[in-house]
């Protein structure tokens, strides 16, 4: 999903940026709504170190796509039941989506003020990017994704139940979307990157 190459100096700090703005986004919600279990895990945390996954790591090079340790949960110490579930699940992308914006709003601030170095102004660029990207992708709703989660908080129980039974094929499943040659998973996430891209725009020329 976001590979390495010549500009790796700059997208190491963003993309580092944008995992653990999310997986603590995840945490805090879940503390904040009653369960210690991120606490614990010492997840609770905008050190990057505890939410890498080596794995993840690893195919992130390889592969091109990767990701970071999920945070854990116990859903049962949630208040508000699946709707505790549900703003859990949202935390991450949604906190993606806030950084964005305040990039996106520190880079107006910075092309105003005269400032053009090229090195700030990359790792500026990818972290916006990466945000976005990470908050769209984590709404397909296949296991471990975020969606999957929103999507079996707002089903009735009898069909939460069937949909959760894809779990243990969804890995296999968000693969194969990935490696194809047809860029499935740009055709479906590209619209909604688009239109996050023009509502962070529009909001950032009404603010500055």
């Amino acid at each position: 999903m976001f590979g390495f190459g010549p500009h790796m100096i700059f997208a190491i700090p963003a993309l580092l940026i944008a995992l653990t703005v999310h997986e603590y986004a995840h945490a805090r919600a879940a503390v904040s709504l009653g369960d210690p279990t991120p606490r614990y895990a010492g997840r609770l945390t905008l050190n990057p170190i505890p939410h890498l996954d080596p794995l993840g790591l690893i195919m992130l090079w390889i592969a091109k796509f990767g990701w970071a340790k999920p945070v854990p949960i116990n859903p049962y110490n949630l208040s508000h039941g699946r709707w505790g579930l549900l703003a859990v699940s949202l935390a991450g992308p949604g906190a993606n989506v806030l950084t964005a914006l305040i990039v996106a709003l520190l880079h107006g601030i910075l092309v105003k003020m005269g400032v053009r170095n090229f090195e700030l102004m990359a790792v500026i660029a990818l972290t916006y990017q990466y945000n976005i990207i990470l908050a769209v992708f984590n709404l397909i709703p296949l296991p471990p994704l975020d969606g999957s989660q929103i999507v079996s908080s707002l089903l009735p129980g009898r069909q939460a139940e069937i949909f959760d039974r894809i779990a243990p094929y969804s890995p296999f499943i968000l693969m194969l979307l990935i490696i194809l040659p047809f860029n499935i998973i740009g055709t479906i996430t590209r619209p909604l990157q688009n239109a996050l891209n023009t509502i962070i725009s529009a909001l950032v020329a009404l603010i500055l």
